[in-house]
């Protein structure tokens, strides 16, 4: 059996294991990719040398995660948000339509620094309760954000364009210019899709309780570092504008990139506890009040790492994007960079990030050159096609960061977001063709 195949099988079987529900997220990136490595021939010290790769790859967004729980946690108990949520309220007047279309907004200021991972760190604290509070359907919040920060990663300085303009051996600012057009039309086109969605949420809400007025205690809670339940004994209103302080800083050190993350939010977490709780019996039950959050999805991002190290090391990625292009009949071939931009938000599912632009783009551009297709036609292509499934993969560790704020779950994710992610990536691919960004 080819790796390819064997790599696909692996795939399908995790995505599927993921939308069931019936086994945990470290379950389903373990197991299959364990036998995987070992029905493919590979012994248990290759298994244990990917394992390790994968880790590398991951553990500095565990590392991260950890404490960014924690740190947000805190903020939490102190009752730094209470007045943000309160007064977003009061500009919404509980308009869910208006909250959604904040949410993009949000997100794309927040998605400017190009980490996905600091986007969410940024939106879901803060917007999770308002979306609670008011009814909203957590998995909007996430859609919305995931989409937005998507759109927004087309930056120069966001992963996937430094990428291209590595394989393409160009300038990476001269390969964003014609993307500007796009980004524009689709953030319209999230704000769009927000109020949609919002207009869908209202009618659902009115449906399920008969009205838009709400009381915290109707409040279902989110199981993640955000949840509507308050102990009033934690909180330091007093003390608001000091935290305010810490956290802005924490946020700024962040999206300046000065220190690593994990070390921005483990600065944060040895700041803010002896500010607001002046014992270490006090400070420490607020460390383990989040730490089993924080463990649990650490364990997930690290279980996703061990996935993501098979695939890689044993060169299933690579033999899966080779192969997907041979199958295409030759007829379609002086389309291919039309068609494979088409499956660019499904790919996501199958291929990572670097899977997508170092293995599968260059056989891409290389077959459409001999047809007469340019290599910035084909690079936009799978760019613009690819980039709004960013965050609805399970191959992004920023989306497991998300779920982890949210306390939400990847399969159920995955249901309520891919469609509308595929079907926006498809509208900007025939908008950048009928805008000549794309040739035909």
């Amino acid at each position: 059996m080819s790796l390819s195949i064997i790599g696909f099988i692996t795939i399908i079987v995790i995505v599927a294991l993921l939308i069931s529900g019936r086994v945990s997220p470290l379950v389903a990136m373990v197991i299959p990719p364990v036998i995987a490595a070992l029905i493919a021939g590979f012994s248990a010290k290759d298994l244990g040398e990917f394992f390790n790769s994968g880790l590398n790859s991951v553990m500095s967004v565990a590392v991260m995660f950890i404490f960014a729980i924690i740190f947000f946690g805190i903020m939490q108990d102190t009752g730094l948000f209470d007045p943000i949520i309160t007064k977003m309220i009061a500009l919404s007047r509980g308009n869910v339509v208006v909250v959604a279309v904040i949410t993009v907004l949000i997100a794309v200021v927040a998605q400017l620094d190009g980490s996905g991972a600091s986007t969410f760190l940024i939106t879901i604290p803060a917007l999770l309760p308002l979306y609670l509070r008011l009814r909203m359907n957590p998995y909007l919040l996430l859609l919305l954000v995931a989409g937005s920060a998507a759109i927004i990663n087309m930056i120069p300085w966001g992963g996937p364009l430094g990428r291209v303009a590595s394989v393409l051996e160009t300038d990476v600012t001269e390969l964003w210019y014609p993307l500007i057009k796009i980004q524009i039309i689709g953030i319209i086109l999230m704000l769009a899709l927000a109020i949609f969605m919002g207009i869908l949420e209202k009618k659902r809400i009115l449906k399920e309780y008969g009205t838009l007025n709400f009381k915290d205690e109707d409040v279902s809670m989110a199981q993640g570092v955000v949840s509507t339940e308050i102990d009033t004994s934690l909180q330091r209103p007093k003390l608001i504008w000091v935290n305010a302080i810490i956290a802005i800083a924490v946020i700024a050190i962040l999206v300046s990139g000065i220190l690593p993350a994990g070390l921005a939010f483990l600065i944060g977490v040895a700041v803010a506890l002896p500010v607001n709780y002046r014992t270490p019996k006090e400070q420490m039950a607020r460390v383990q009040a989040h730490a089993p959050s924080a463990l649990t999805m650490a364990s997930i991002i690290i279980s996703a790492g061990l996935f993501l190290g098979v695939l890689n090391g044993t060169g299933m990625l690579t033999a899966i994007a080779n192969d997907a292009v041979k199958v295409l009949p030759t007829a379609l071939s002086s389309y291919l960079h039309i068609i494979i931009g088409v499956l660019g938000v499904p790919f996501d599912l199958l291929l990572s990030t670097d899977a997508y632009y170092f293995a599968l783009f260059p056989v891409v551009e290389q077959i459409g050159l001999s047809f007469g297709i340019d290599s910035f036609s084909t690079a936009y292509a799978m760019i613009i096609g690819n980039i709004v499934g960013t965050f609805v993969s399970p191959l992004a560790p920023a989306v497991w960061l998300a779920l982890g704020l949210s306390g939400l779950e990847m399969g159920k994710h995955l249901k309520f977001s891919f469609l509308w992610m595929w079907g926006l990536s498809i509208v900007l691919l025939i908008i950048a063709v009928l805008l000549g960004v794309i040739a035909v």
